[in-house]
């Protein structure tokens, strides 16, 4: 049975930690992930959501939601489903979840990125109605300033 919830400090244990740890692996392997319990902390405003199949994580994404002088934004995060889980619709699962949580707060507009080469990717956000902004992404690393 397919479970799509949002992640709560009080639904952290040591299986649960494990298994999204394993997952953000498999979506940034170069990268050190936070603790959940500071992505948690009530002060920053995201909802992870996460797939249970069979009492394991099958799938996370999440939102970060924002106020600016345009209005309120929702920047969507780490989506990623199992290597095994994959082909399930667990993915269109997680991204309808952040999309009922943003209609919830009345999100003017909600944004993701996602690399060129992600067909995959593409295809779900595509066929559920993102559309491609004509803009470029820039960053800047904080030791660079």
């Amino acid at each position: 049975m397919m479970e799509i919830k949002i992640l709560s400090l009080a639904d952290i244990n040591d299986q649960i930690a494990e298994e999204i740890a394993a997952l953000f692996k498999q979506l940034s392997p170069q990268k050190k992930q936070l603790p959940l319990t500071e992505i948690l902390k009530d002060e920053n405003p995201i909802s992870f959501v996460y797939c249970l199949i069979d009492q394991h994580v099958a799938g996370i994404a999440s939102i970060c939601t924002y106020q600016v002088i345009s209005g309120s934004k929702g920047w969507i995060e780490d989506v990623v489903v199992n290597e095994q889980y994959r082909g399930r619709g667990i993915g269109k699962k997680l991204i309808e979840k952040i999309l009922e949580i943003g209609h919830e707060k009345k999100l003017k507009e909600i944004l993701l990125y996602t690399e060129d080469h992600r067909e995959a990717a593409l295809n779900l956000y595509q066929g559920i109605g993102f559309q491609a902004k004509e803009s470029k992404i820039y960053y800047i690393k904080n030791e660079q300033f």
